[in-house]
């Protein structure tokens, strides 16, 4: 079990690499005490028996470039399980995404194995071989890594060979590697990863939607998500979306009033802080009336016609049985609403999804098929 930790030998098998087909990449990492996940761990390996090796990233002078060309070379496909997390670290840290890309979970999803399936699973179905999961929940970023530690890294990469091989052989026969494609071009976007203070409020939940009251929420999550992000700390470290919901209901003028918060971190009740608070409750407070923050509320305005939305439910059973596809990837069932509500600009009806679903989702809103039950089977009848 080689572990590198140096640039050079970083170098040195990025340089094998390239001359390969694909490499297979895992990370380990920490993220409960920072804004921004560590990366304590990176696990490659070649194909076949090639080599396979843990770098060490905590490794005083260690740098990450090598593998970051590496991501850069198109002529390698890079293949991870459950990529986004691993892809996020990357393009926080090196502003890069490695292209081309292939996630085996995506591919699973696509090939019949159902939804969100885990890596053990194919290890089982695919390597036909037994993970030890006893290292899952270790402190990654502690040296010396034990044996059973890196015994279980390097096992996230070199079963990970079986799988991608046998997950790329079998969308190539069935023609479907353009659908794992377009699922993953999400993954390599930017958009995907990059989180504004000024946009935070929108993920908080609120029952009270008056503008007032919503100009605090989005001042109070502005601060609380910028404070988070130049610290480097969980913005729940900073206050709870429930100190948040009290602060925007209450707004406390003062650090006295701060003081009498019943949800409130005792380190949130002053310093910078604190001050933050009450200038984020100020700002709000000047604010115009037409300047207030206002929720979406079209898709609650829709009036979906509930039979036509159960007869999509049973359509995209039928189809996701027929494909092998899971459900879930196909459409969600908000898009099934928003269908029989009459929205068109639903991803269930673009891309590898209309072929699959979409097309005859639309031909059944329109009156021109009809559903037909025999036995435990439902067959789509043209009208």
């Amino acid at each position: 079990m080689r572990t590198l930790t140096t640039t050079q030998e970083l170098a040195e098998f990025c340089a094998a690499a390239h001359a390969g087909p694909y490499v297979t990449i895992d990370t380990e990492f920490l993220r409960e005490r920072t804004y921004y996940a560590k990366l304590c761990l990176v696990q490659l390996a070649l194909p076949d028996d090639g080599d396979a090796v843990l770098v060490d990233p905590l490794s005083d002078g260690l740098s990450m470039e090598p593998l970051y060309e590496l991501f850069r070379d198109t002529s390698v496909v890079k293949v991870f399980h459950a990529a986004r997390q691993d892809l996020e670290i990357f393009f926080v840290e090196g502003n890069v995404f490695p292209d081309p890309l292939f996630d085996t979970q995506v591919a699973a999803m696509v090939c019949g194995f159902g939804e969100q399936v885990g890596y053990e699973t194919l290890v089982r179905k695919i390597a036909k071989a037994q993970l030890d999961k006893t290292s899952r929940f270790t402190d990654w970023s502690r040296r010396p890594l034990t044996d059973a530690q890196k015994t279980y890294a390097l096992a996230d990469v070199t079963h990970l060979r079986d799988i991608y091989e046998y997950l790329a052989a079998d969308l190539e026969k069935s023609g479907r590697s353009k659908w794992v494609e377009e699922e993953l071009e999400v993954l390599t976007d930017p958009e995907t990863y990059i989180v504004r203070p000024s946009e935070a409020w929108k993920r908080v939940k609120t029952r009270t939607t008056s503008g007032k009251f919503m100009a605090a929420v989005q001042e109070l999550a502005r601060f609380r998500e910028g404070y988070a992000q130049s610290c480097n700390v969980p913005r729940s470290r900073v206050f709870k979306d429930d100190a948040l919901l009290e602060l925007a209901s209450t707004k406390p003028q003062n650090h006295q009033d701060l003081s009498r918060s019943r949800l409130l971190l005792r380190e949130a009740r002053k310093g910078e802080i604190a001050d933050g608070i009450l200038m984020a409750l100020k700002i709000a407070a000047e604010m115009k009336p037409e300047d207030h923050p206002k929720l979406d509320r079209v898709n609650e305005k829709l009036q979906v016609n509930p039979a036509l939305a159960d007869l999509l439910r049973v359509l995209l059973k039928s189809k996701a049985e027929n494909s092998g596809v899971a459900q879930k990837l196909i459409a969600t069932s908000a898009d099934l609403d928003l269908i029989a509500a009459g929205q068109r600009n639903v991803m269930a009806l673009k891309g590898w999804r209309a072929e699959v679903f979409g097309d005859d989702a639309l031909r059944l809103c329109n009156g021109e098929l009809a559903l037909a039950a025999k036995g435990s089977s439902v067959r789509v009848v043209e009208l």
